[in-house]
């Protein structure tokens, strides 16, 4: 007898903008802006009559009994703890991926499907015409199409994982459609009734892998505002304005490139070299005036998407074995990006190799971060440079490439548009890539005022051919990868040879990888496909009509970083510089500065020398809040007086601050309010051109050689009145007080940094339609937290609007490689998509807390944990 989940629907706070409003967009990775729905007094009504309730828990899955389900070979068991994880546990391969297919529709697949939408570029699909600039920008990209080319390669075993999953997902859609399958389409039809769901694909899988590659894409933000604004300034005030990495006072990753055997050799031991260069220590000085800092913190693809992952071997750890770290950064997301499951084959055996628990995709089969029985691993964003922009001379259907006309490569696609007119999109490329100008206001702002440029030098391009100028996008995403398959090799991992060939499969989105294993061992690896240039280093546009701008192919794999078992007993990294400069292939300019990796190598170094780490130790480093720019100003202000009273007492709490961004802390407000102003005062004020304040890492290392500098230009603001640095520290002490005033009151105990710092959740979807009781269906919060920009535990914000959390932590694990069982996780909401089920927000207060939550493997552990359990059995 089957029995459903009858959970009662919990109750929530209608959420609202923390500290001050701030810019909001549904699905933010993709600058989506849905429009609003249905009109408030409908939903009202809705509310009104019961309708939401009853609606709502129609999509509740089943998590206890049994299910007969068509497409299964044997009994598949679903057993879920009380965070509602699920353990999958399968006979064979086809079983095991079809029942995740399953579990991740019963969970999930309004998610799946809007990511479907998104990624196939048929967002009016469902939304209408306002999705139309969005859809045609990724039809551009044409990521379903190589996604299909992919699903195409993919050799026979690896093909079958995705053909069950998909047929796993199809039959949970078989038996639920509508607000059976999930409550959004109740909503989506009061304006769209003839949406109907189709059945899902091995592309549908394999094009998310290309939203999550295009959300790491590393430099190309940086590379379009430095076009952008290459005209506002001399080459001096660039080069101030974009510092290089500084590898005099910031770790790398890897110091000394370790000597390992060729992937897929055999070898018994591994030569791991020379620890020549510095890994990086830094120490923190306690605030007592004059502040000697440095460590801290991180800046992305948008403010604050990076991660950190380290790895200390069992010389330095409690139990003589390595533990592993990671906490992804990515923009705040409800629900999670993040989905938790196991999947264990009944029989571990060459024909079903899987015994792996970790993080996944909802849509994607297999763990994308985690462990199996004899390795774990973790990723952070490798922030090397695989997109580059070329200004094109266009010529009606042709482009010019070495002072030859070339014929355009141009298609006709159609979009189809809910409740409108179908709208047909030319789309044309060059041998570059797709043409991108007149699609986004950036791109189109590259081409109407062209720069090229590289190693900081900026120039208007010279003997450009006739023609118009347009702008093409190369990007190593946008042809067809090996990625789709590496997940699996990774999930089957038995060392680090195994390891390394996975790594050598993944090559898209760039990432750095850690590993440990049970024997011991601790290593990293590079892996990815990295563009060797021609000329140009890819921090500016170059001339697309130019060969010698062309890439020449990719850094070999045997070539790439890799460190294997470090004398100094750690590996850390945190989006910083993977190697020195002298490393012989170029691979970027914007490596995150460094600023969390030398926080993480502090705290690992203080923490070992005072007794040998645990997994507590691990965790509490992730919780980390340290902000190295608020000790700088501490040391900056120490003798300053402003002569205003309320000021005065605002720099005496800063003084005596211990420097940490905690969510009680008045001073930690004061201090993020005065960096906010005083980068305000100093680079866009009055400015007749303002300088971008989009990456917040970059900025600490410009202010901190600025404070040492009195004579910066930059310290002289006429438009304010401003003359030098004692004027423009005192001017902005005021401004701080004045506005924290304004958003939290005039008494210094009710000052907070965790409320003017809240994270709102905001459902991707229908959490910005504009319609109240609509939002307040599906959005959270706002959460009170600590962190910041370019700390450890990085709860990145946007300067110019206001202090809330936009990105964050999106996952934390801590991997005990002594025991299994002891590891621990967390994610930013739950592991349910659904409005209103007990596992939608159920983790978000652990996550406030940086607090982890015990993570079961062995099959005793997982029996103890269990709360439910579903068996899927053949149907017939």
């Amino acid at each position: 007898m089957s029995k459903t989940s009858t959970a009662p629907i919990d109750t929530v706070d209608a959420p609202g903008a923390p500290g001050e409003p701030r810019r909001r967009s549904a699905g933010r990775k993709l600058g989506i802006a849905l429009y609003s729905i249905v009109a408030g007094v409908v939903v009202i009504a809705l509310l009104a009559t019961g309708f939401v309730a009853y609606t709502v828990q129609r999509s509740f899955p089943q998590v206890d009994g049994e299910v007969a389900v068509a497409g299964l070979g044997e009994e598949v068991r679903v057993q879920r703890d009380d965070l509602g994880v699920p353990t999958i546990t399968a006979g064979t391969t086809d079983d095991l991926f079809f029942a995740q297919g399953y579990v991740h529709a019963q969970d999930r697949f309004w998610e799946m499907d809007f990511r479907r939408h998104v990624t196939s570029g048929r967002l009016s699909e469902l939304f209408g015409e306002s999705q139309l600039p969005t859809d045609m920008f990724l039809r551009t990209l044409g990521w379903r199409a190589i996604a299909e080319q992919e699903v195409e390669a993919l050799d026979d075993t690896t093909r079958a994982y995705y053909d069950a999953y998909a047929e796993g997902v199809n039959a949970y859609l078989a038996d639920h459609d509508g607000a059976d399958a999930s409550f959004e389409y109740a909503v989506l039809g009061l304006q769209n009734d003839d949406y109907k769901i189709e059945p899902w694909s091995p592309a549908d899988s394999v094009a998310w892998l290309k939203a999550m590659a295009w959300d790491l894409r590393s430099n190309i933000e940086e590379e379009t505002e430095r076009a952008i604004v290459a005209s506002d300034f001399t080459g001096d005030q660039m080069r101030q304005l974009y510092p290089t990495y500084p590898f005099d006072r910031n770790p790398v990753i890897v110091p000394s490139i370790s000597t390992v055997p060729a992937v897929g050799t055999v070898a018994d031991t591994v030569d791991d070299g020379e620890a020549d260069a510095a890994t990086a220590s830094i120490e923190w000085s306690e605030v007592d005036g004059v502040i000697e800092a440095v460590s801290a913190l991180v800046g992305p693809v948008g403010e604050g998407i990076g991660s950190n992952s380290w790895v200390v071997s069992g010389d330095l750890t409690e139990s003589g074995m390595p533990l592993l770290a990671n906490d992804p950064h990515l923009g705040a997301s409800l629900p999670s990006v993040w989905h938790q499951s196991g999947l264990k084959c009944r029989v571990v055996s060459e024909t079903c190799p899987f015994d792996v628990a970790g993080f996944d995709f909802s849509g994607v089969p297999g763990i994308i971060i985690g462990h199996n029985a004899r390795i774990a691993w973790g990723f952070t964003n490798l922030t090397t440079d695989v997109t580059d922009l070329y200004l094109e001379k266009i010529e009606g259907d042709s482009y010019w490439r070495d002072d030859e006309l070339v014929p355009l490569d141009v298609r006709t696609e159609t979009l189809e548009v809910a409740g409108g007119e179908d709208v047909e999109l030319e789309i044309r490329s060059t041998g570059n890539g797709p043409i991108i100008s007149g699609l986004t206001d950036d791109y189109t702002a590259i081409a109407e005022a062209p720069y090229v440029g590289s190693g900081g030098a900026v120039k208007e391009p010279r003997h450009a051919p006739d023609g118009d100028y347009a702008v093409s996008l190369k990007w190593t995403a946008l042809e067809p990868t090996s990625t789709p398959g590496a997940i699996f090799a990774l999930n089957a991992a038995q060392d680090f040879d195994d390891f390394r060939g996975a790594a050598e499969l993944f090559a898209v989105p760039a990432q750095n990888l850690v590993y440990a294993d049970v024997d011991g061992n601790i290593g990293y690896q590079t892996p990815g496909r990295l563009p060797i240039r021609g000329a140009g280093d890819g921090s500016m546009p170059q001339p697309g009509w130019d060969s010698a701008s062309d890439w020449r192919g990719y850094i070999p794999f045997e070539k790439l970083p890799v460190v294997y078992n470090p004398d100094e007993g750690y590996i850390v990294t945190a989006n910083n510089a993977v190697v020195a400069d002298d490393y012989p292939f170029f691979l970027t300019r914007d490596w995150d500065h460094g600023w969390r990796a030398a926080r993480i190598v502090d705290l690992i170094q203080r923490k070992s020398a005072n007794g040998a780490l645990t997994a507590g130790d691990m965790r509490d480093i992730q919780a980390d809040n340290g902000f190295f720019l608020g000790m700088r100003l501490s040391g900056a202000y120490h003798e300053i007086a402003t002569g205003d009273g309320g000021t005065d007492a605002a720099l005496d709490l800063l003084r005596a601050w211990d420097a940490q961004n905690g969510a009680d802390s008045a001073a930690a407000a004061y201090a993020n309010v005065l960096w906010s102003e005083l980068a305000e005062n100093v680079f866009v004020e009055g400015r007749e051109h303002p300088a971008p304040l989009t990456d917040q890492a970059r900025l600490f290392l410009v202010m901190d050689e600025m404070l040492d500098d009195p004579a910066s230009e930059w310290w002289t603001n006429e438009a304010l009145g401003v003359t030098g640095q004692q004027e423009m520290l005192k001017r902005s002490a005021i401004n701080a007080h004045a506005r924290l005033v304004e958003l939290q009151g005039s008494n210094p105990s009710k000052w907070n940094w965790g409320e003017l710092h809240a994270l709102p959740l905001v459902s991707d979807t229908f959490g910005a339609s504009g319609i109240a009781p609509i939002e307040w269906l599906f959005n959270r919060g706002p959460f009170p937290v600590g962190g910041g920009s370019s700390v450890v535990n990085a709860t990145g914000w946007v300067m110019d609007e206001g202090f809330a959390t936009v990105t964050v932590p999106s996952m934390r694990m801590v991997i005990d490689l002594a025991d299994f069982d002891d590891s621990g996780w967390n994610q930013l909401t739950g592991t349910s998509g659904h409005a209103f089920h007990p596992n939608y927000i159920d983790q978000t207060a652990a996550w406030q807390e940086a607090r982890l939550t015990p993570w079961a493997f062995s099959p005793d552990a997982v029996a103890d944990a269990t709360e439910n359990t579903l068996t899927l059995v053949p149907a017939g």
